[in-house]
């Protein structure tokens, strides 16, 4: 049997869970703020085309540094909020050979993957310097990481919020976009 392939944010949780993960932080330590300058600059920057996606993360990322004790917060973040981010419809159909291939960190979504039972494909986001180690696993980088780490593995079902996971979606028997709790059969499977 083929796995099924997910991407994680808006799809398997509502929201996006680095956001959801910087707001939470932000809460708990306020100090945190400092960085929103440098942040919003490498966004605009970003924007206007002049650095890549994986820079401006790394840019974004930089608040890690200011955290005490990031395995602390994250272990915390999901103990506190994860329970009311998944989504039900995911759970009740959620196998022991899932795959999750998310442009996500991979510190931060590794605990949630690990206690949901399933295996994970994520950005390699240093925490300690908020460094995107290659590329930020986003659009045609998920084929190339999935292959990396699986082989050459055939894909059940794949489901996504994003239309920049085309790439994804083209390797799967079935493909569905995912909107809130819906999941829509995606154009042209």
């Amino acid at each position: 049997m083929m796995p099924n392939v997910y991407d994680f944010d808006k799809t398997v949780v509502y929201p996006d869970s680095t956001a959801a993960f910087y707001r939470f932080c932000l809460r708990r330590h306020p100090k945190l703020l400092r960085r929103a300058p440098e942040q919003l600059r490498a966004l605009v920057r970003y924007y206007a085309g002049v650095i890549t996606k994986t820079h401006a993360k790394a840019d974004f990322y930089a608040f890690l540094r200011d955290l005490p004790d990031w395995r602390a917060e994250v272990a915390l973040f999901w103990r506190r909020k994860g329970p009311a981010m998944l989504k039900p419809w995911y759970l009740l159909q959620k196998r022991p050979d899932d795959i999750i291939v998310s442009a996500s960190p991979e510190f931060l979504l590794r605990p949630v993957c690990r206690q949901l039972g399933v295996r994970l494909v994520a950005s390699r986001v240093d925490p300690a310097t908020g460094v995107t180690e290659g590329e930020n696993c986003h659009g045609q980088e998920k084929v190339r990481r999935l292959r990396e780490t699986f082989g050459n593995v055939g894909i059940d079902e794949f489901y996504s919020d994003a239309r920049s996971d085309e790439p994804l979606a083209r390797l799967a028997k079935r493909a569905f976009l995912v909107k809130g709790d819906r999941r829509i059969p995606w154009d042209g499977n």
